[in-house]
């Protein structure tokens, strides 16, 4: 039995599927969320429709720079996909079950695949901005999670056996990538709450905790898609060192200044992953 909290969410989720079914009639197997200078890539729908996202009845707002908000609808090789455009984060005043709003709606939509993407901050030596890194597991740096209070939630129901990150599609976007001549590379991502990027000793701590990149996302919609039953993809594109590690001062346009530098190659690489799905 749903807890008033549960049946609220229910209901919000109900209203906002209605709304869109008045407008599209798509049946979406395969969403993209798209991190920030990246919604670019949302571009490459065929035949697009556009929902602004606030227009749909419960759904957040979103108010980060780079960051549309709103739902594109359409087709890319012959298959229908969904992108959202607008991530939500918990630094912007969302609880972390209102962030991952998205993730519930897309489910109700019937998606089953999920590509996430995002900006991060290198950590790994080797990772310089623009390299493009396979998110293969993830570090919760911030102990919150979307389930807690979901109905019928428990430990065994959430309970996690490997990687909630899908290992025989990472196989598959791998030699994709390296067909198309893309270099990528394979890493585990941390997530913070943010807005203020990190300090130099955090960095040092993630480090020695085995994080290779670090931002400030992702990590709730993953774990909201793992428990919707959806196959996940996770792809950071690395857009500046992470603190301490060069004499750059961190700001968000480099963030959005990277991301289109290296969207032709992303581009490319989410073309082959949808035609593939």
């Amino acid at each position: 039995m749903m807890d008033d909290n549960s049946m609220a969410n229910h209901k919000e989720t109900e209203q906002a599927l209605r709304f869109i079914r008045q407008q599209t009639t798509n049946q979406p197997v395969l969403g993209l969320i798209l991190g920030s200078g990246l919604s670019a890539l949302a571009e490459m729908v065929e035949n697009p429709i556009h929902i602004e996202t606030h227009d749909i009845p419960g759904y957040p707002s979103s108010t980060v720079l780079g960051h549309k908000g709103r739902l594109v609808f359409g087709t890319i090789a012959g298959k229908q996909v969904v992108f959202v455009q607008g991530r939500l984060h918990v630094y912007e005043g969302h609880d972390v079950h209102a962030s991952t709003f998205p993730v519930r709606l897309m489910a109700a939509l019937g998606v089953q695949k999920l590509i996430v993407t995002n900006a991060a901050g290198g950590i790994h030596p080797s990772f310089k901005p623009g390299t493009l890194m396979w998110i293969t597991d993830h570090i919760n740096w911030t102990y919150r999670n979307p389930r807690i209070g979901s109905p019928g939630g428990s430990i065994a129901r959430d309970q996690i056996t490997g990687s909630l990150y899908d290992g025989a599609w990472l196989k598959q976007a791998r030699k994709l990538a390296s067909h198309a001549g893309i270099a990528t590379e394979n890493g585990t991502y941390l997530w913070t709450l943010g807005p203020s990027y990190e300090t130099k000793a955090e960095i040092k701590a993630f480090k020695l905790l085995g994080a290779d990149a670090v931002g400030m996302s992702t990590v709730p919609e993953v774990i909201e898609a793992h428990a919707a039953g959806m196959k996940i993809l996770g792809l950071s594109t690395i857009t500046n060192f992470a603190a301490g590690l060069s004499d750059d001062h961190l700001n968000h346009e480099e963030v959005l200044e990277v991301g289109q530098r290296v969207r032709v190659d992303l581009e490319r690489l989410v073309l082959e992953l949808i035609k593939n799905a």
